[in-house]
C-alpha cells in the first residue's frame, strides 16, 4: 500500500531547468558557441557543480572567460526570468489531493537546502511537506539512491511504500536504486532526454489533469 509521495523539486515542482539551460545557453551563442542538450542533460539531477559550464565553454571556444562577470551575468539573468514563476501545471491540486488521501509528502532534491526551501517558501508550497531533503543532508546527490532513502526514513515509510515523481534520468535512477515506484513528469528540456525505455516506471506529459487516486490505481496494475 503507498504511503507517501517524494518529489523532486528542479524541473518537476517548479521549472527552473528550463530558465536555466536557456540563460546558460544564451551566453554561449553570445560567445559563437552551442551547448547541446546531450551535453548539459548529464547533469540535470545531480548535484550542483557536476558539470562546469564555463569550462566547457572555454573549451568550446579556445579561449579563457571572465568566471565572474560571466557567473554574475548568469545569476541576474535566471533572477530576472524566475521572477514571479509559479509552479509547473497541477502540482498543486496533485499536493492538496495527496493529503486529502492521507499520503505523506516529501521533497528529494540535489539541489541546496537554501535554494529548495527558499523556493517553496516563496511558493507557498512548503507547508504541504513533512519532510525535505536536499544535497546538503546526504553525502552523495543523485544518481545515488541516498537522497530518497533519507526522505524515506524521515517519513518513516519503507521505500517499496513511497511514490517517487521525477523529470530526469538522474532523479529515476535514484529512485529505482532506493526502491521506490516512480512517475516520470519530462519538462520541456528534460522530454528530449533518455530515459532507458518505459519499463518499470510510469510516463506522463503534465500532472494537469491526473488525480493523484488514478496514479496509484495505474501503478497497482502493473
Amino acid at each position: 500500500m503507498i504511503q507517501a509521495l517524494v518529489f523532486d523539486f528542479d524541473g518537476l515542482i517548479f521549472d527552473s531547468e528550463r530558465h536555466e539551460y536557456d540563460v546558460i545557453r544564451g551566453i554561449f551563442a553570445e560567445h559563437g558557441a552551442e551547448l547541446p542538450l546531450e551535453v548539459w542533460g548529464w547533469c540535470i539531477g545531480r548535484a550542483p557543480g557536476s558539470f562546469d559550464p564555463l569550462a566547457y565553454l572555454e573549451e568550446c571556444t579556445g579561449r579563457p572567460v571572465d568566471r565572474t562577470a560571466l557567473e554574475r551575468l548568469r545569476e541576474e539573468r535566471f533572477g530576472a526570468r524566475i521572477a514571479g514563476e509559479g509552479p509547473l501545471p497541477g502540482v498543486e491540486e496533485a499536493l492538496r489531493e495527496a493529503r486529502e488521501l492521507g499520503l505523506k509528502l516529501g521533497v528529494a532534491s540535489s539541489s541546496p537546502r537554501a535554494w529548495v526551501e527558499g523556493q517553496l517558501g516563496r511558493l507557498a508550497l512548503r507547508e504541504h511537506f513533512d519532510c525535505v531533503r536536499t544535497r546538503d543532508d546526504v553525502r552523495r546527490a543523485k544518481p545515488d539512491p541516498e537522497l530518497y532513502l533519507a526522505v524515506c526514513d524521515c517519513l518513516g515509510v519503507e521505500p517499496a511504500a513511497a511514490v517517487a515523481l521525477e523529470d530526469s534520468p538522474n532523479g529515476l535512477l535514484a529512485a529505482r536504486r532506493a526502491g521506490l515506484r516512480c512517475v516520470v513528469v519530462p519538462n520541456t528540456v528534460t522530454a528530449g532526454l533518455e530515459f532507458g525505455g518505459d519499463d518499470g516506471f510510469l510516463r506522463l506529459d503534465t500532472l494537469l489533469g491526473v488525480t493523484v487516486r488514478d496514479l496509484l490505481t495505474r501503478l497497482a496494475a502493473e
